[in-house]
């Protein structure tokens, strides 16, 4: 059963806010317990590594000369702004809303850590025989998510196996 629109989208809020609250608490403890550069192996194939990304994903332009800061700054508070906005219009799409809440909260996390460091803090580090994916961070794979979700969503609307809208 979908939930009414009218009040319905502050539980979403209410995820984004979890979802914020352990990218930044994460962030802290990295930032306390690890010097930028520093790495712990767990597995063959997990490290925690400390590591700052001045740029985007995967670090794109990340060399820029700082302009990019403040522009992905503004890219993430302009996209959380339309976000709540979507999550206010639909909120009685449980999967979308989620989707949307996951990326909201990991939005907000990032842009937190550029506003207050002017770098994203990134932890998670997964590699395989030599091979380093980029480094990461829990707003990162919210984010990640999220999209999944959205995607998901989208094809269960297209194939009409969504309950009602």
């Amino acid at each position: 059963m979908a939930r009414s629109n009218t009040g319905g989208w502050l539980p979403w809020l209410g995820v984004a806010l979890v979802v914020f609250i352990a990218d930044q608490f994460t962030k802290v403890l990295i930032m306390g317990y690890y010097k930028l550069g520093d790495a712990t192996r767990f597995t063959s194939f997990f490290n925690v590594v400390r590591a700052h990304n001045t740029g985007a994903a995967f670090s794109f332009l990340h060399d820029a000369s700082g302009w990019q800061r403040w522009f992905f700054t503004a890219v993430g508070v302009a996209a959380a702004a339309f976000i709540i906005w979507l999550l206010r219009s639909h909120a009685g799409q449980r999967l979308f809303s989620f989707a949307l809440a996951l990326i909201l909260g990991g939005a907000i996390g990032n842009v937190v850590d550029r506003l207050m460091h002017g770098y994203v803090v990134d932890f998670i580090q997964v590699h395989w025989r030599g091979w380093y994916f980029p480094a990461f961070n829990v707003a990162d794979s919210a984010i990640t998510v999220g999209a999944a979700c959205l995607i998901l969503d989208e094809l269960m609307r297209v194939r009409g196996t969504r309950a009602a809208r």
